[in-house]
């Protein structure tokens, strides 16, 4: 059995097909959209393939709302025998997202707090443990949790723009990235990048990044959609399960880790962001934000 909260896929080995799980009602006809408030959801049954485009101005950023309906939506593709692959991308021009809203850790209750980061821990672990072909077509800049979405995927594609950076850049705040944040980094560009990167809140530029291979691909932004189904054509040329179960096996251990520790993860960041400390820095950057923006 599973613990409540927790995405089935974080307990037992990846499925061999999806009938057996699929509620009923959500078969979608081609390229229906659905959960369009903050998130837009295209779903071409005759590939198999969905796009996600995340469409909350002005930065894409991960509030509350958003992470809820991100979660949702991937459930229901995730519980749709038509979907075996999604591509992750935005509509809003510059920004793929640029992460966890300030708002939601910033003058907030101790309640609002674990609520929120208990939705963020939620993202992940389903973005991460998903059964799905997962792309990120990063077509802007994608620092901290947006960085952590596309480090999520299977496979991430930068459009070449050196104006666009990416990175867990959470120490420019005075805030650590938690240990799956780092797990999740780790495991895609090493340890020694990782450990620099981390310490220091890099932000890379796309051709940087490219370099020490926090992205796999550069691509002119013209051709970021057309590059991002080919790669998407590339995975779902094998079969399904095989694909799968090697993916459980590569990320079960750091999705476990997340797992065991989730209660204790929540705590200890209700009790960081409480900080009157903390709370300054970002009341501080919250105002830097707002003189940008006038």
């Amino acid at each position: 059995s599973v613990p409540p909260g927790v995405p089935p896929l974080c307990h037992q080995p990846l499925a061999w097909g999806r009938a057996a799980r699929q509620p009923p009602g959500l078969l979608l006809a081609p390229r229906r959209p659905f959960s369009n408030n903050k998130i837009l959801v295209e779903l071409d049954e005759s590939l198999g393939v969905a796009t996600m485009k995340f469409k909350s101005p002005p930065v894409n950023s991960l509030s509350l709302d958003f992470l809820t309906e991100f979660c949702i939506s991937l459930e229901k593709l995730e519980n749709n025998r038509a979907c075996r692959g999604v591509i992750f991308t935005s509509a809003v021009p510059r920004i793929f997202s640029s992460g966890l809203d300030i708002t939601e850790m910033c003058g907030k209750s101790t309640e609002h707090y674990a609520e929120f980061w208990k939705a963020v821990q939620e993202m992940w672990l389903r973005l991460y443990g998903s059964n799905m072909v997962t792309v990120a077509a990063v077509n802007g800049s994608s620092p901290a949790g947006g960085c952590l979405m596309a480090l999520s995927c299977d496979y991430r594609i930068m459009v070449e723009n050196p104006k666009f950076s990416i990175g867990l850049n959470e120490a420019q705040l005075g805030i650590v990235a938690p240990f799956w944040f780092k797990d999740t980094f780790v495991n895609v560009v090493g340890h020694r990048v990782a450990e620099r990167s981390l310490q220091l809140g890099s932000l890379h530029p796309a051709p940087e990044a490219h370099k020490f291979g926090l992205v796999d691909e550069l691509v002119p932004e013209e051709e970021l959609r057309e590059k991002a189904a080919a790669v998407m054509a590339q995975w779902l040329a094998l079969p399904d399960h095989a694909r799968q179960l090697t993916k459980n096996m590569m990320r079960k251990k750091v999705l476990d880790r997340l797992v065991a520790h989730r209660e204790e993860d929540i705590q200890n960041f209700v009790t960081f962001i409480s900080k009157e400390s903390i709370q300054k820095s970002l009341r501080i950057y919250m105002e830097m934000l707002k003189k940008k923006k006038s």
